[in-house]
């Protein structure tokens, strides 16, 4: 049998270009879709074609290969990270729309299965608890809020998903992200459609610095996490599985606020002049939450590979060897021109 033959849509973004790049190097023929018309070469550097699509647009998927497709990787569409100010019609058009477009591509071209991203605000409702949270719990949007809109599309793109399943008989795997942490060059994100640095960043820089960092709110409060190692392996890992697929939780078992900050500390502070942790009791908690992982392992056979600090070394090792600056471009061209994300 020759290369399994997969299309990765949203392939220039942070999470579509690692994809793309692990599947190449796990012997996958991959051909990398995504909106900008072009690459600046990143892809052809590493063997992949590189094709522009805008998967609103039924018109554009004639672009794509029409025939072996094994399977779709469909990591495209607009978030509330990167939305500058607020336009719920993108969120409609890219995941709805979008979606229903992916999908009558993958039914066209008989491809096995589709991996999608589901929010992990779904399920933000049961937010605050220790409690891991299962993969089968009840999909529910936030009412309000600058996901509210965005979340409500990502579920009825994950009810187009399954009627496509029952329907077609289409596999799905379907990832119900937290964070999967990698490095990126933009260190900000919106929030509210405001212009913010990532939190962690922040501390991140400080740390290099030298510099006092906070501790705000309970340091033992758990925060869940994937680094980009674990997350590829489950993608992988959804390619390989024979069954019909589900939904399934990307997490590791969460760490706390204080194992965080304190290995920030570690990691990236100077020799010798360690950054001093300030515990700040009375600000402001952060949210807590942790995902039940066991159906991922379970039937997928994923175990966690990485600790936190294991995550910030890799972090800061990409960070100086920036190796998709020719797709992303550098730290300074986002410090630089703050309008151009």
């Amino acid at each position: 049998m020759g290369k399994r033959k997969v299309v990765v849509l949203g392939a220039t973004g942070t999470l579509g270009a690692p994809i793309a790049i692990h599947l190449k190097n796990a012997g996958y023929e991959v051909t990398a879709a995504g909106r900008r018309s072009n690459d600046n070469g990143f892809f052809a550097e590493h063997g992949i074609e590189y094709i522009s699509v805008d998967i609103t647009d039924k018109k554009d998927f004639s672009k794509l290969p029409q025939e072996g497709i094994y399977a779709v990787l469909d990591f495209a569409g607009a978030l509330p990270a990167s939305m500058k100010g607020y336009d719920a019609d993108l969120y409609v058009s890219s995941i709805v729309q979008g979606t229903l477009n992916v999908l009558e591509y993958t039914r066209k071209v008989n491809a096995d299965r589709i991996v999608f991203p589901q929010s992990l605000f779904d399920i933000s409702y049961m937010f605050g608890s220790r409690t891991p949270i299962p993969a089968d719990s009840l999909r529910k949007a936030p009412l309000d809020g600058d996901h509210a809109v965005y979340v409500i599309c990502k579920n009825a793109a994950v009810d187009l998903i399954e009627h496509y399943h029952k329907v077609y008989g289409l596999k799905r795997f379907i990832l119900r992200l937290s964070r999967v942490y990698l490095y990126h060059p933009n260190p900000y994100t919106f929030q509210d459609g405001k212009k913010v640095m990532i939190s962690d960043r922040y501390i991140i820089y400080r740390a290099m610095k030298g510099e006092d960092i906070e501790m705000w709110g309970d340091p033992d409060r758990i925060l869940e996490t994937c680094s980009i190692g674990d997350f590829l392996q489950i993608v992988e890992k959804s390619l390989e599985a024979p069954h019909d697929g589900g939904i399934y939780n990307i997490g590791s078992g969460g760490s706390t606020l204080r194992e965080r900050i304190n290995a920030i500390a570690e990691v990236f502070s100077p020799s010798g002049h360690r950054s001093r942790i300030i515990p700040c009791p009375e600000k402001k908690d952060c949210q807590q939450f942790v995902l039940d992982i066991s159906k991922t392992c379970s039937e997928l056979g994923y175990v966690p590979r990485y600790s936190w600090k294991d995550y910030l070394l890799e972090f800061k090792e990409q960070m100086e060897a920036q190796p998709f600056a020719r797709l992303w471009g550098y730290e300074k061209d986002y410090f630089h021109d703050m309008d151009s994300i």
